[in-house]
C-alpha cells in the first residue's frame, strides 16, 4: 500500500460512516471497529462499495469519468466544445502523460473501491454469527469480492501490472506502505478467483425489487466470461458464456429502445448495470448533460456538449439507414422544449442516456442507468469464443451474433457471408460491438485488447495520428510514483512527456 492508499482508507471509513448516518466521523481504526456489528452494517458497508461507481464528488468511475479518462482516447469520441480540462483535451489528442489528472482518478478512485470491498470483506466475516444470517454473510461478501474483480479487471487493462491489495491495512510500516506491482498474470489470477467466489450470489429472481441491481451469480459468470476472452482464453470463454446462456434468465428485448428506458430499467437483458436516479438528491446519469445539445444549438435543452462524436472515426456513417439502434444512438434534430421548433443539428450527438423526463437538466437528473455488461454483449463474447477456439465461425457462433443483428433490423450475416474466415467474422464482431456497445465504456477496451498495431491503424485511419504503441497502456499516475519509490512505470511511458 502507499500514501495515496492510506488516505483513501481513512475517507473510505468517513463514507462508511455517513452511510448509516453516525452522528460523527470516527477515526479509521476505531471506526472500522464499531461499525460492523450487525447485518445492517454488511449490506451499508457493500452499498458503500457500490456507490464508489457513481456517486461523489466531480466525475466517478462509471458517471463519466471512464467517458472522459479512457474512451476520449479513441476513434469515436473526442473532447466537444465545452470540454474545459486540458488534461482531458490531452486525452482526446493522444498527447497525455503521466501528470494527467483523469489518469491519477482512474487509479485514486479504483483502489478507494478496492479498499472499500477489502474491508468489508475482512470485517463482515468477522460479525459474530448471532447478529447476521449465513445467507446475508455470504452474499454481501460476493457482492464485495465481484465489485474488487471489476475494479481491478479495469485496472489491470489500463495500467497492466498494478498493486495487489486484498486486505485491510493493518500498520503504517514502511512495508505496508509501498508495495510493488503484481504482474498482470497475478492480477487476472486474483479476479478469476473473486468471480468464481462471486458465482454463489444469488440469481437475478432471487432478489426482492428494493435489491434490483446488485451483483448476482449471472452477473460474476457474464463478467468471467469477460476476463476470459480478454485474456485470450478461447475456451473458458466459451464455456462461462454458454453457460450464462443456458440459464434462460437473461433474454433480448424485443426492442433495443427498452435497453436505455427507465421504465425497463433492470430488465430481462440488464445483467449489470450502474444504478442512476434523478431528482429529490438522488444521483443522475450525467453522461445525458454532457452529450446533450447546448442551449445555443437547441433552446431549452441545456446540455454541456463536452463528449462529442469524432466524426471522422466513421461510427455515424457506418450505421445503416434502417438499424433500429441508430436513432436510440445518436440525434440530429430535435424539437425544443422552450419554443417548441425543429432544430436541426450540424453534427449528430450521442442519444443514449437523454432523459426526456429531465427536460433542460440532464446533466443531474438523467435516470437512465448505465450498462456495465448486458445480454447483447454475452452472445457477442459467445460468437468471439466460438470463432477463435475454432479458428472459423461455428453455426453457434452465427447464431449468436445473428441475434444482435436481427433485434437491430438488420439481415442475418450467416445469410449475407455463410462463409467468413475466422479473420473476417472476428472483424464482423468487432464492428457489431461497436455498434451496439456506442457510449458504454466499451470501445477502448476492444481497442487496446486488440494490440498496438490494430489501435494505431485504426486509430490514424480515423484521423488521430499521435496515435502510438503505448497508447493501449495508460501511464502509472506521475504522483503514484512519486508516493511509492518502489513502484514502477510502464516501460513505454518511461520518460515520455508531452510536447
Amino acid at each position: 500500500m502507499n500514501k495515496s492508499v492510506l488516505n483513501i482508507i481513512i475517507l473510505s471509513l468517513i463514507s462508511l460512516s455517513s452511510c448509516v448516518d453516525l452522528e460523527e466521523a470516527l477515526e479509521s481504526k476505531q471506526s472500522a471497529d464499531t461499525f460492523y456489528r450487525n447485518e445492517a452494517d454488511a449490506v451499508s458497508a457493500v452499498n458503500a462499495i457500490y456507490r464508489g461507481l457513481n456517486s461523489g464528488t466531480g466525475q466517478t468511475l462509471y458517471n463519466s469519468l471512464m467517458q472522459i479518462g479512457m474512451e476520449m482516447a479513441t476513434d469515436d469520441y473526442e473532447a466537444g466544445p465545452r470540454a474545459r480540462n486540458p488534461h482531458v483535451r490531452a486525452i482526446s489528442g493522444l498527447t497525455h502523460d503521466p501528470s494527467n489528472d483523469r489518469m491519477q482518478e482512474l487509479w485514486r478512485q479504483s483502489y478507494d473501491a478496492i479498499h472499500r470491498a477489502n474491508v468489508a470483506i475482512d470485517r463482515i466475516e468477522q460479525i459474530s454469527p448471532d447478529n447476521i444470517s449465513e445467507s446475508i454473510r455470504r452474499r454481501t461478501v460476493g457482492e464485495a469480492k465481484f465489485l474488487r474483480a471489476l475494479n481491478y479487471f479495469n485496472l489491470v487493462r489500463w495500467f497492466g501490472g498494478v498493486p495487489l491489495q486484498l486486505h485491510e491495512a493493518g500498520s503504517l510500516t514502511p512495508e505496508a506502505l509501498y508495495v510493488e506491482a503484481a504482474t498482470e498474470t497475478q492480477v487476472y489470477e486474483q479476479i478469476i478467483q473473486d468471480l468464481k467466489d462471486a458465482e454463489a450470489l444469488p440469481a437475478p429472481a432471487e432478489y426482492d425489487a428494493q435489491d434490483a441491481g446488485r451483483a448476482t451469480a449471472g452477473a460474476a459468470k457474464s463478467l468471467l466470461a469477460k476476463v476470459y476472452l480478454t485474456q485470450r482464453d478461447w475456451e473458458n470463454a466459451r464455456k462461462k458464456s454458454e453457460e450464462v446462456i443456458g440459464l434462460g434468465w437473461y433474454d433480448l428485448f424485443d426492442d433495443f429502445a427498452d435497453v436505455f428506458n427507465v421504465a425497463t430499467k433492470n430488465g430481462k437483458e440488464h445483467i449489470f448495470s450502474v444504478q442512476f436516479k434523478g431528482y429529490a438528491n438522488f444521483v443522475g446519469n450525467c453522461m445525458a448533460g454532457r452529450s446533450a445539445p447546448t442551449s445555443d444549438e437547441i433552446p431549452g435543452v441545456n446540455g454541456d456538449y463536452a463528449d462529442a462524436l469524432h466524426i471522422e472515426g466513421g461510427l455515424f456513417a457506418s450505421f445503416n439507414d434502417f438499424d433500429k439502434r441508430k436513432k436510440v444512438t445518436f440525434v440530429t434534430e430535435m424539437i425544443s422544449p422552450s419554443d417548441g421548433q425543429l432544430y436541426t443539428l450540424e453534427i449528430p450527438h450521442i442519444h443514449k442516456y437523454y432523459d426526456p423526463a429531465a427536460v433542460g437538466d440532464q446533466y443531474n437528473s438523467s435516470s437512465k442507468n448505465l450498462p456495465v455488461i448486458r445480454y447483447a454483449e454475452l452472445l457477442l463474447i459467445y460468437a468471439e469464443a466460438l470463432n477463435e477456439e475454432n479458428s472459423a465461425p461455428t453455426d453457434e457462433a452465427y447464431a449468436a451474433i445473428d441475434r444482435v443483428r436481427v433485434r437491430a433490423g438488420l439481415p442475418k450475416l450467416k445469410d449475407g457471408s455463410p462463409n467468413l474466415t475466422a479473420e473476417q467474422f472476428r472483424d464482423s464482431v468487432f464492428q457489431e460491438r461497436r455498434k451496439e456497445l456506442v457510449f458504454e465504456y466499451q470501445r477502448w477496451f476492444d481497442l487496446s485488447r486488440r494490440g498496438a498495431d490494430y489501435y494505431v491503424k485504426t486509430l490514424k485511419a480515423a484521423g488521430k495520428n499521435s496515435a502510438a504503441p503505448r497508447h493501449v497502456r495508460f501511464p502509472v499516475p506521475q504522483r503514484e510514483l512519486d508516493l511509492n519509490p518502489i513502484l514502477k512505470q510502464n516501460p513505454e511511458w518511461i520518460n515520455y512527456t508531452a510536447n
